[in-house]
């Protein structure tokens, strides 16, 4: 389906909202986060594991490469979501400020990144405080916002100690294979920035790791991998140009066309003769 959403973005603090008729994909998870659903659903795809989480629940989900959301509508309600994605940096201040003595010992870390939290006065107050501001044209000072992270760090801290564990590993991020992520993932809307996030990497980072393997820049790569597969849908699977030009990732038809034609000397709609 085609993306028709807004998303509403204060400091790490998002408002996501999707027409009856569209879906998001999330092909990662980046940073620790705390979402809770408004309405219709998410589907969390853990290594293979599929959780669906609706309208009031809420969960913890940890950075992890392995972890892809998906959202959508549900029993006609469109899908809506506030996400608290916690920050490296705020969650390193956070931590010098607790007592180190008071820590407790012998915390594990979940084995699993998602984590379901029973929905509880504190946690439902709050979501409910955040929701002035998406409804009116006032921005939460950085105070409120650092506020807003601060009580959900000690939801998680109250829910389960061994949330300590997984908050305050700040451990090098991870990095994985760039072309393994971009074959799994170049049908997606990302920009360059998300990508080299996605992959572990800061922007200078990925475009460094990036010339090692192609002498395309990333956008060519992307564009010539995404006529590969049109062309490998159209000879093999008889499907119609207009729908395999939005399954590989093109936004539109006439930039689709012309680019296939650069690339193969004809039009797409010749390879289906």
């Amino acid at each position: 389906m085609k993306e028709n959403c807004r998303t509403i973005n204060y400091s790490n603090i998002f408002l996501s909202c999707y027409s009856d008729n569209a879906t998001k994909y999330t092909p990662m998870v980046v940073d620790h986060g705390l979402v809770y659903i408004l309405s219709g659903e998410m589907g969390i795809n853990e290594g293979g594991k599929i959780t669906r989480l609706h309208k009031g629940d809420c969960a913890f989900v940890r950075k992890d490469n392995r972890v892809s959301t998906r959202k959508l509508p549900k029993e006609g309600e469109q899908f809506k979501s506030i996400w608290l994605s916690f920050p490296r940096n705020f969650l390193r201040e956070f931590y010098q400020t607790l007592d180190k003595n008071k820590i407790p010992e012998y915390v594990k870390r979940h084995k699993v990144s998602l984590q379901k939290i029973p929905l509880r006065p504190d946690i439902q107050s709050l979501f409910e405080s955040m929701m002035p501001y998406f409804n009116s044209d006032i921005v939460p000072s950085p105070e409120i916002i650092k506020l807003k992270f601060t009580e959900g760090v000690y939801i998680l801290l109250n829910t389960d100690k061994n949330f300590y564990s997984s908050l305050f590993d700040f451990s090098e991020p991870w990095k994985i294979d760039i072309l393994d992520y971009l074959n799994k993932n170049y049908m997606y809307d990302l920009s360059i920035e998300e990508i080299a996030s996605y992959t572990g990497r800061s922007l200078a980072s990925f475009k460094r790791d990036f010339k090692k393997i192609s002498n395309l820049s990333p956008q060519k790569w992307l564009i010539h991998k995404r006529l590969e597969a049109a062309q490998w849908k159209l000879r093999n699977e008889n499907k119609k140009v207009s729908d395999v030009y939005v399954e590989v990732g093109f936004k539109n038809l006439s930039h689709f066309s012309t680019a296939f034609k650069q690339q193969y000397g004809f039009s797409p709609t010749k390879q289906l003769d």
